[in-house]
């Protein structure tokens, strides 16, 4: 399923960006806002905002935001490691 968001003119034109990077800005915002609020998990957050876990784990970084770091993310780095 696709989702396709609709964004009016005029806010599209008041934004601070170039037209270009509005699409991208934008994918950024909502992935970031979506992973703050634990919607989305870290993995489809960087999915979402096309980014590398790298890329965003600085980007959290960058914006303060603590990553959501749980038992289950835990015990997959362990498997990974043992592997």
């Amino acid at each position: 399923m696709t989702i396709l968001l609709e964004i009016p003119d005029s806010v599209a034109r008041a934004m601070r960006l170039p037209p270009n990077e509005q699409r991208r800005q934008l994918k950024t915002e909502l992935a970031v806002g979506l992973y703050t609020q634990g919607i989305l998990s870290f993995g489809k957050a960087c999915e979402l905002a096309e980014m590398t876990k790298v890329e965003f784990s600085l980007l959290l970084g960058k914006r303060n935001i603590p990553r959501q770091y749980d038992e289950q993310d835990l015990q997959d780095d362990i498997n990974y490691a043992g592997s």
